[in-house]
């Protein structure tokens, strides 16, 4: 991946779902742009593993945040706050990455707890974090929160359940924080729709697919890094596609 250096030079940017697939590959391509990356997920040998990748580029030295969405309470979402103002002050960049595809079942069929599960991880735990980080992103003169949404989180398709509809509520709550803030020029909210990539959730959504006709995550970081830098200051409240 060649791209232009330091355009996130010295931000403190926290992933979620950095240990595999978009999560992982913008968490590198954040450090490589001069960020300080706060790897969030729920696997620490995985996490440790892109710890190691970061520090072997020669990169700031990231920290590592251990939170299993699916159980998380109020205090681990504080803790999170706390643990970020007690290292760096403030937050420059949040992105909201990680989530799980649920079933792809006729909503006649779907199952109950399956569907709470997945609204829960893909759409309640992003309001939760975002409310917790909210005060150390005030803290940032340019703080940019990206949410990850879906082609399905735009036009509802069958047997996309409660996935879909959890991307249509991500792109609710991404509008709703960008005309809340409308007047606060230091944070701005944005989604990014990343399409057809080569990733362990795609597969499981499309097991048949021909792989090699996929881009890898490492091919949209372009975009990515643009949403997250200075010089996307004027994007507020948009959703964006990477294909």
């Amino acid at each position: 991946m060649k791209l232009s250096n330091n355009k996130l030079n010295n931000k403190i940017i926290l992933v979620t779902g950095a240990n595999r697939g978009i999560g992982r590959a913008a968490a590198i391509a954040y450090a490589m742009q001069g960020a300080r990356i706060v790897l969030l997920g729920r696997n620490l040998d995985s996490l440790e593993k892109i710890y190691d990748e970061i520090e072997d580029l020669n990169c700031h030295e990231p920290m590592i945040s251990l939170m299993d969405f699916e159980t998380a309470d109020g205090n681990d979402y504080q803790m999170v706050f706390e643990n970020i103002m007690d290292e760096f002050g403030k937050l420059d960049g949040l992105l909201l990455n990680a989530s799980i595809l649920g079933d792809r079942s006729p909503i006649a069929h779907y199952d109950s707890e399956t569907w709470v599960r997945t609204i829960h991880v893909n759409l309640t735990t992003q309001f939760l974090l975002t409310k917790a980080l909210l005060p150390a992103l005030y803290e940032s003169n340019s703080a940019s929160v990206i949410f990850t949404s879906s082609g399905v989180g735009k036009i509802g398709k069958a047997f996309w359940g409660a996935y879909s509809v959890s991307k249509f509520g991500v792109e609710a709550l991404s509008q709703i924080l960008s005309s809340e803030h409308e007047e606060q020029k230091n944070i701005r909210f944005n989604c990014i729709n990343p399409g057809a990539t080569k990733t362990e959730m795609r597969k499981q959504a499309y097991p048949y697919e021909d792989e090699s006709m996929l881009k890898v995550p490492g091919d949209l970081m372009e975009k990515y890094i643009w949403l997250m830098s200075d010089e996307s200051c004027s994007t507020k409240g948009q959703s964006i596609d990477c294909q």
